[in-house]
């Protein structure tokens, strides 16, 4: 049966002009991809080892930035035409996704016929662009180095290119703490989620992603005008982002238990325990497990739009919300560490089902 959907596929893709090769990356995962050259575990690798030498490249047509900017113009599109509701989500939704695999196929199928390494360069260059994770430490060293230096201004300042909340009355510790949640929620949706969909669908389901987490990142709120509007986008962000929330979660523990210096019992115990303080089904694993992993507390209170809000902490209730400088450099390691370990287990577990 798959293999009659697979060749449906293959016979159509041909059809257009466009070069694929199918290989099952995981257990029965059909895998599209628009390039034949080289191997699956070859891009993965390569692009991680990319983001972890040079860093998230910063130009004026990065992938995200374009996604953004179609975004944006869909917006007022729909909006024009008085698609400003759920079905406008929707439509903004399939509309961004039609148009930026589309490209990318085209794109593909072009630079296929003339070399497959050409495409294979491309889904290398994507790739690295929407994997986040030295980007999230060349940040947190920052705060770590203002912090540590006792700038105060220079570290609030580092710390607002990471967080969302007010930064203006943050002292040294509150950066501190709004670094590692930040370094630590967003390994889920920065690295975790990316790697994920990379692996069970190629460059394809991996721009998908990215085009539903930007979505969820600009009109994904819960207030107007996006209460219903960006409705979609929030619920198909919480979808992606399901799995990969909870394999951060075990990825962290394990690394904790791996490494000296953290505590892996609690890291497991409290991302267990305490996820559902966040709000969301997603952000808090990452959070609640580096709380435990590092002996810290985190959340709690924070400053937004103006206004200080109480949150429930995040932590064992006896360690300390004095969050010190030496914590940043401690999660980025235990980060990398269970980013280094997510991927040894898609090796495995390619190398055995392809």
């Amino acid at each position: 049966m798959h293999r009659k959907i697979c060749e449906s596929w293959i016979d159509w893709l041909i059809s257009l002009r466009v070069t694929v090769t199918c290989r099952g990356y995981l257990m029965g995962f059909a895998e599209l991809t628009l390039t034949s050259w080289g191997s699956p575990l070859l891009l993965i690798w390569s692009i991680f080892l990319l983001d972890l030498w040079f860093g998230d490249p910063v130009y004026r047509f990065h992938p995200i930035r374009l996604i953004g900017s179609l975004l944006s113009y869909l917006e007022r599109w729909l909006y024009a035409r008085g698609w400003n509701g759920y079905v406008g989500g929707i439509l903004l939704g399939l509309l961004l996704l039609g148009i930026v695999l589309g490209c990318y196929f085209i794109l593909q199928g072009f630079l296929n016929d003339l070399h497959p390494i050409f495409g294979w360069g491309v889904d290398l260059f994507l790739g690295y662009s929407l994997l986040a994770l030295r980007d999230l430490e060349i940040h947190g060293l920052r705060v770590w180095q203002a912090t540590t230096d006792s700038n105060l201004m220079k570290a609030r300042e580092e710390a607002a290119q990471l967080v969302g909340r007010d930064v203006k009355e943050l002292d040294l510790t509150g950066c501190n703490r709004a670094t590692l949640e930040s370094l630590s929620e967003n390994l889920s949706d920065g690295v975790a989620s990316p790697l994920f969909w990379l692996t069970l669908g190629g460059i394809p389901s991996m721009l998908a992603f990215k085009v539903i987490s930007t979505m969820d990142s600009m009109v994904g709120y819960r207030n107007d005008p996006y209460l219903s509007f960006g409705w979609f986008g929030a619920r198909a962000d919480d979808l992606m982002n399901w799995m990969p929330a909870r394999l951060t979660w075990v990825m962290l523990s394990i690394s904790a238990w791996i490494l000296p210096g953290y505590d892996a019992r609690m890291a497991w115990s409290i991302g267990l325990s305490q996820n559902q303080y966040m709000p969301g089904p997603n952000a808090g694993w990452g959070q609640a497990a580096s709380a435990g992993a590092l002996r810290v507390r985190l959340v709690g209170e924070k400053w937004k739009n103006g206004r200080l809000q109480h949150n429930v902490w995040l932590g064992y209730p006896d360690d300390s919300a004095e969050v010190g400088a030496d914590s940043i450099p401690k999660l980025i390691r235990l980060n990398r560490y269970a980013t280094l370990l997510l991927l040894i287990i898609i090796s495995l577990l390619i190398a055995i089902f392809n």
